[in-house]
């Protein structure tokens, strides 16, 4: 490509270059954990677009840059309406720029959703595959019916082929029964049950994932889960201060999750403090610290979504179209230096 030229990826393209690619987006994003935690990172704070009396929509900008292999910049940009759940549309839309480091132009737009729900999912399994590496079980719960949660449950799959079976809940009880129909299409050898309850997810399994839609904490009891379980809190605002407080608090960076009111935000409030938080996700993947520090203890996930992840997987998408002759190639679509023409 010149330097005048963008590549635009649309979603169906997206999706057909990461689809069966799995295994290899953890990687990518464990590679990307590494390098941010090595310092090789630039990552302002989200930028939350809200709208006046709406506490539910907001649009998010996620700028960052990864060095390393990558030496790339980029913005995310995605919104998340969940009344779209209602009209039968998706909760979430969203795009990526990416910029070169070396002269900031754009030189790829790519569909963000698929990169975002994929990045999330890797994430989660990544983590899964730590927190609960000496964990026997053969049943995933999971709360909340939806897309991320999907992509979760594709992810650990893939990656931990003994699971077989998934419990599922969430407020809609048709969006549950839609899940469990999607799950017996793609994930043909899995049992899928439909919880009447969240308790019931709880006590089902000591891996259980929550991608909700909530907004204020909503669980303020985790007396049915069992010692040793790993909770995958993707959602971030589900758990009371109470509730956290309990756990033994994993993250994927401290900063960044103790912010914009999540539930590790509303227990520093409460307490004063971060000590509540013992390490992050990458300081167990370089082997700094234990996974689990007792085999009983309740081990939490809580990961704000970190820009540079949906950098490492959008350059992973970038690169697949090029090889592939994917996508549009706009040319001309920078102007001409203004040098050149100053005549």
């Amino acid at each position: 490509m010149r330097n005048d030229e963008i590549l635009i990826l649309k979603g169906p393209e997206v999706k057909s270059l990461l689809t069966g690619r799995e295994l290899e987006l953890i990687q990518t994003v464990r590679m990307a954990y590494e390098a941010h935690a090595r310092g090789e990172s630039s990552l302002p704070h989200s930028t939350f677009l809200r709208f006046p009396d709406n506490e539910r929509d907001r649009i998010i900008a996620l700028p960052a840059y990864l060095g390393g292999e990558w030496e790339l910049a980029g913005i995310k940009w995605v919104a998340s309406f969940p009344g779209n759940l209602e009209k039968g549309e998706n909760r979430a839309s969203a795009l990526m720029v990416l910029n070169s480091s070396r002269t900031g132009r754009p030189e790829a737009i790519l569909e963000g959703s698929i990169i975002s729900a994929k990045r999330t999912a890797a994430s989660a399994a990544l983590a899964a595959q730590y927190l609960h590496r000496d964990h026997q079980t053969d049943r995933l719960g999971m709360i909340g019916c939806g897309l991320i949660n999907f992509e979760i449950a594709r992810f650990i799959l893939a990656a931990q082929p003994d699971l077989n079976r998934l419990m599922v809940y969430d407020l809609d009880l048709a969006r549950g029964e839609q899940f469990k129909r999607r799950c017996r299409e793609v994930f043909r050898e899995v049992e899928v049950e439909v919880a009447k309850n969240p308790k019931s997810v709880l006590k089902s399994s000591t891996l259980i994932s929550l991608a909700t839609t909530a907004a204020v904490p909503h669980i303020d009891d985790l007396s049915a889960i069992s010692p040793g379980s790993t909770i995958l809190h993707i959602s971030l605002r589900d758990f009371s201060p109470q509730v956290i407080l309990g756990c033994h608090n994993i993250v994927d960076d401290v900063d960044h999750v103790c912010r914009a009111q999540t539930s590790v935000h509303l227990t520093e409030q409460f307490v004063g403090n971060r000590d509540f938080i013992r390490c992050t996700l990458s300081d167990i993947l370089s082997g700094q610290t234990e996974a689990r520090m007792d085999a009983r203890d309740i081990v939490m996930f809580s990961p704000f979504g970190l820009g540079v992840l949906d950098l490492a997987v959008g350059k992973l998408v970038w690169d697949l179209g090029l090889r592939q002759g994917q996508g549009t190639i706009i040319k001309s679509f920078l102007p001409e230096s203004w040098g050149e023409d100053a005549s």
